[in-house]
């Protein structure tokens, strides 16, 4: 998967600073919780599902897409094992990924740490922080939860009454929404930026800006509009690749896993050539499963020759 992205990225990273910051370079940082209930399925605990909301029985699976020109690229996808005092919790976990790509890009001549992060807030902590920071990511964009509590111009509330009291500023240029950036200071993560937004009429959000370095609200605003990607890439694996019906045990969890990320990614190649590049990633799979044989296709787009056993 490394290799896909590179494709992506070094066109971009040859150029301006303006010019990589219109392509949108995330690295994308979720986790996806699907309900399962075999009890032979690998890495079957219980978990919170934001879909259900509450804890399930099902597989938790945590993942880093690079987001490049408003498409979503895999880059690695995990597993998470049974969480508890004696084992490895979704911070290591983030980490030793993180730390596997680092080494793999740099192989290939790319420092993904000038890319920005973004990610929810379901385990960040302030030790965290430190180690993204030690690892070279200094851009780091987090949404915030409405229990943390900040002091801002004096008095401390948590961030669910602040989203109340803050009067919001117009759209702007660079923030399509109403917005307001303003800095607190927050008991476990000490001072930061923080930029409170309006998606509708009627819901309230706001990011934590955990980068090295202040950041304006634009550019605040611009790297999180790439992290929906992320969310969209779980949609389709679920939806069109039907990631919830694997049923393989042991190490085939992870060749069922592959078998879904090859056609996303046989997808998005399609989604470059001329016949296909209109199309969404559902109507292309739509078209290939009425007017096509896959061996005929391949054969036809790739000019490869695909053994029939």
């Amino acid at each position: 998967m490394v290799k896909q992205a590179v494709e992506h990225l070094k066109p971009v990273m040859t150029k301006s600073v303006a010019t990589r910051s219109r392509a949108g370079m995330t690295l994308s940082i979720d986790n996806s919780v699907m309900d399962r209930f075999g009890k032979l399925l690998r890495c079957t605990w219980s978990w919170f599902s934001g879909r259900y909301h509450k804890v399930i029985r099902g597989q938790d699976l945590l993942g880093i897409v690079l987001t490049v020109n408003h498409i979503a690229v895999p880059l690695h996808l995990l597993f998470c094992p049974k969480q508890g005092r004696y084992n490895t919790n979704k911070a290591d976990l983030l980490i030793f990924m993180l730390t596997r790509l680092k080494a793999a890009f740099d192989r290939e001549g790319i420092d993904i740490t000038q890319i920005p992060l973004t990610m929810d807030s379901w385990f960040v902590s302030e030790p965290l922080r430190k180690r993204l920071h030690r690892l070279g990511f200094a851009k780091i964009i987090i949404a915030g939860k409405s229990n943390y509590v900040f002091t801002i111009a004096g008095k401390k509330q948590e961030a669910s009454q602040w989203k109340k009291d803050l009067v919001l500023h117009d759209p702007t240029w660079g923030i399509d929404v109403p917005s307001y950036r303003v800095q607190g200071y927050s008991p476990t993560f000490g001072s930061m930026t923080l930029f409170f937004f309006q998606k509708s009429t009627t819901r309230s959000y706001y990011l934590m800006n955990f980068s090295e370095n202040a950041m304006r609200g634009a550019e605040i605003w611009h790297i999180w509009k790439q992290h929906h990607l992320i969310e969209c890439f779980w949609k389709i694996l679920k939806s069109i690749f039907h990631m919830r019906a694997m049923q393989l045990q042991g190490d085939g969890l992870y060749t069922a896993l592959l078998i879904k990320v090859l056609g996303y990614l046989l997808a998005l190649r399609l989604q470059a050539h001329p016949p296909f590049s209109t199309l969404t990633i559902t109507q292309i799979m739509r078209k290939l499963s009425r007017d096509h044989d896959l061996a005929t296709f391949l054969t036809e787009h790739f000019h490869l020759p695909f053994p029939v056993t």
